[in-house]
């Protein structure tokens, strides 16, 4: 069985994901094909992360791939699915995610608003309501185009009700017709169109896919889960691979049979995973049977050679994010300082395929790195100066934003102060 150490596997991810400089992807298709999926709870996670990888691209670029006036023109879509994150897909993934991993959060956000919608008083039959309702709302939102949050309590005459969420000291009341456009959204039938907020902010406005986006919802139909767990898992191995099955039912946010089937149905052929190429031991992993490692008669090609390189990524980043099992790229003992206590990355500084430390920006938007206390010493000169060209190439596409967000780690207070 192939050996692909930690080295190879830091090696891949310079290239692949378009992290060295000499390895940039030409262009946000490009690299959305490779990354397969980006993080988009934070709106500015998705044009920050494309910056890192594709050179010369701007924040029109990417507000222009995410929300064209002309929904053919758009590249990216914006879609509720796996482990209910918020996510930007290609337009050619979306079928397989409405399939498959959008298809099982929708059923799981349906059931909390159907429970709220009984407590709350506003019907003894949820699922009678929200048939009813549901095409209200999607025939009244194709007559008007669009809509925001704020004007969907206008859509049918019980969104303008209250909901009851949570208990005892933690209850409270929330709108009904947000949670409404958030459960079609999730379930593919309404998508987010043109931002009405600064684009490091989330104000969506709503509109119904089969109008917007008409080709691709025929396309989900045709399209079942499995089918679409497949393509997913595909795409994953693709960018990520080689990677555990723990990280893809992580990553997937789906059960272990789901996945088992679909490394089945792609034909994911298992490799050893480890620090070391000792041939026994480490953990299984997986990669497609496609995959270059396993060229030269399953003896695996020459590692990738990225030499040294540097790299700013965001907060949620798709890279820092995409495995359960992170050794390969952070220690252990630094999960938490650059975690926080839910899972979520803050922004990351990486040497040679390791998080070595995070940046921050000054009061005047100059974006900082600070280098975590023990990589110091074991970093060398050509690392600062690398630093230093990264920073001022972020300084300079965020032109003077300061990006503020919910998600701060310990290193990133610890920096700021």
């Amino acid at each position: 069985m192939l050996h692909v150490t930690d080295v190879t596997r830091r090696a891949l991810i310079a290239v692949r994901h378009g992290l060295a400089p000499g390895h940039r992807h030409p262009s946000i298709t490009a690299a959305t094909a490779v990354m397969t999926a980006w993080h988009a709870t934070e709106a500015y996670t998705v044009p920050l992360a494309v910056a890192a990888r594709v050179d010369g691209v701007g924040l029109t670029d990417v507000e222009q791939a995410l929300h064209a006036a002309d929904p053919a023109e758009r590249i990216l879509v914006k879609q509720l699915a796996m482990r209910r994150t918020l996510f930007a897909f290609d337009r050619a993934t979306l079928p397989a995610v409405w399939a498959s991993a959008a298809s099982r959060t929708a059923a799981t956000q349906a059931a909390t608003l159907f429970k709220a919608l009984v407590a709350s008083g506003v019907t003894d039959d949820a699922q009678r309501w929200w048939d009813e309702v549901s095409a209200v709302v999607l025939a009244e939102v194709a007559r008007r185009g669009t809509v925001n949050a704020a004007e969907s309590s206008t859509l049918h005459p019980d969104l303008s009700r209250r909901l009851q969420v949570g208990s005892g000291k933690w209850a409270t009341e929330v709108p009904l017709g947000p949670r409404v456009l958030l459960v079609l959204g999730a379930q593919g039938r309404l998508v987010r169109a043109a931002n009405e907020g600064h684009w490091r902010i989330s104000r969506p406005r709503w509109g119904v896919t089969d109008v917007l986006l008409p080709q691709e919802r025929a396309e989900a139909a045709r399209c079942d889960a499995r089918a679409g767990y497949a393509a997913l898992v595909r795409g994953w191995l693709a960018g990520f691979g080689p990677g555990t099955e723990d990280d893809v039912v992580w990553w997937l946010g789906a059960t272990r049979s789901a996945v088992r089937t679909a490394f089945a149905d792609v034909g994911a052929v298992q490799v050893r995973l480890g620090s070391t190429d000792d041939s026994d031991g480490g953990t299984v992993g997986w990669v497609l049977p496609d995959d270059g490692l396993l060229d030269s008669g399953g003896g695996g090609s020459a590692a990738p050679e990225p030499g040294e390189w540097a790299a700013l990524l965001p907060v949620l980043d798709p890279t820092v994010m995409g495995w359960k099992g992170r050794s390969h790229y952070l220690d252990d003992a630094a999960v938490a300082a650059h975690f926080d206590r839910n899972g979520n990355a803050g922004s990351t500084a990486w040497w040679n395929g390791r998080v070595v430390g995070c940046w921050v920006q000054d009061a005047d938007a100059t974006v900082r790195v600070v280098v975590d206390e023990h990589r110091h010493r074991e970093l060398p000169a050509t690392a600062t100066a690398a630093f230093a060209v990264e920073a001022e190439r972020l300084t300079e596409f965020l032109g003077g934003t300061v990006i503020s967000g919910v998600y701060t780690t310990p290193v990133m207070k610890a920096a700021r102060a």
